[in-house]
């Protein structure tokens, strides 16, 4: 029965396709974009302190990933919510939700290295800060949001979504010969097609395919920074979805994600180096410019977890007292390591060098 966008697609298939998915090409493919990968962890295990870099990235992923949705903000605004006390706008906080549902993804694996319907389930609650679950009610469809075409209707029926997400989850805990790489493109493929909530459906998937990279084993931390390739190439991601659904296209797909793999690992790898030799040169500069009493390499490190810094942040990590903290961000400001900013009633302190790195 040839498929129809505007009828629900319950007759969705479980994984795995019964079509060749690891062509001479895709496996070509997922062999570079594998050893970019083991790179990309092999480098983040020589830093003294990898959660010192995985803040701003994590951030970074997480403007992208909203940006698919068209929640828009400025990176600006968005590191400058992380540190101010001040109310952000509404985008800004959608953002910073998507970052924080992220990390509870990552910290629940620690515990329960398990993707389970009920972790996409308060994933998509931490999204939309909502306690809603499993799509119950029909009506649900995608369109074209500048021709209001319908383009896919996903399944309906809690109990059908629950029986295909369970059908996922037994998929991805499967033993198969699949590359783990080609795995994931099909796992995202699925979830998107599955499309089990009223929103939120796009960002829990990202973030699910970052979980799956590490429950794998693939990667430590949730550094890969996939939805920007995916914006950059959004037109393509939605067709080639389409395409799986339509005419059972999976090598056009599997290549997709895999060049969305490899070169978001390499471009990470590139921003990774930079940040570290920055974070070298600023040591370097700051040893020898700060009086001896304001200099010490746990100060220094401070200024890299994320952009913006502030007095208290320096008083929590036991840096110094409130007063001196401020003596301290005035020294680095004087040496030009940071810039300082008035946000509402609060003095951030930029790191230009590093916001620089990571908006560009």
């Amino acid at each position: 029965m040839a498929f129809d966008p505007h009828k629900p697609y319950n007759e969705l298939p479980p994984l795995p396709p019964r079509a060749d998915v690891e062509t001479k090409a895709v496996l070509r493919k997922a062999v570079s974009a594998s050893r970019a990968v083991a790179e990309l962890k092999g480098l983040g295990a020589t830093l003294p302190n990898q959660a010192m870099l995985v803040n701003s990235l994590v951030v970074q992923e997480a403007q992208a990933s909203s940006e698919i949705e068209n929640i828009v903000t400025t990176n600006d605004a968005l590191f400058q919510a992380i540190s101010a006390q001040s109310g952000a706008d509404v985008a800004t906080k959608e953002v910073l939700r998507y970052r924080e549902a992220l990390w509870f993804g990552y910290n629940a694996l620690r515990d329960d290295p398990r993707l389970t319907t009920d972790l996409f389930v308060k994933l998509v609650q931490v999204i939309c800060q909502c306690d809603t679950g499993i799509r119950e009610h029909p009506g649900v469809f995608i369109g074209n949001a500048r021709t209001r075409e319908v383009v896919y209707t996903p399944p309906e029926g809690a109990e059908l979504i629950r029986h295909k997400l369970d059908q996922l989850e037994h998929f991805i805990h499967s033993d198969t010969t699949l590359e783990p790489l080609v795995k994931l493109a099909l796992i995202h493929y699925q979830f998107e097609a599955i499309h089990p909530f009223s929103d939120g459906n796009g960002r829990t998937g990202r973030i699910i395919n970052i979980l799956y990279l590490v429950q794998q084993g693939l990667l430590d931390l949730p550094v890969l920074y996939l939805s920007r390739y995916i914006i950059d190439n959004k037109s393509t991601y939605y067709r080639l979805l389409r395409e799986v659904t339509a005419n059972g296209a999976w090598e056009e797909w599997v290549m997709f994600m895999l060049a969305a793999v490899e070169e978001t690992a390499l471009l990470t790898r590139r921003r990774i180096l930079a940040i570290r030799d920055l974070l070298h040169h600023s040591l370097e500069l700051a040893r020898q410019q700060l009086p001896a009493r304001v200099y010490s390499k746990e100060l220094i490190e401070l200024l890299f977890r994320q952009p913006y810094t502030k007095g208290q942040h320096l008083v929590d990590a036991g840096i110094a007292e409130r007063q001196t903290a401020a003596e301290y961000l005035k020294e680095l400001e004087a040496i030009g390591l940071l810039k300082r900013r008035k946000v509402g009633k609060e003095n951030l302190y930029l790191n230009v060098k590093l916001y620089e790195l990571l908006t560009t």
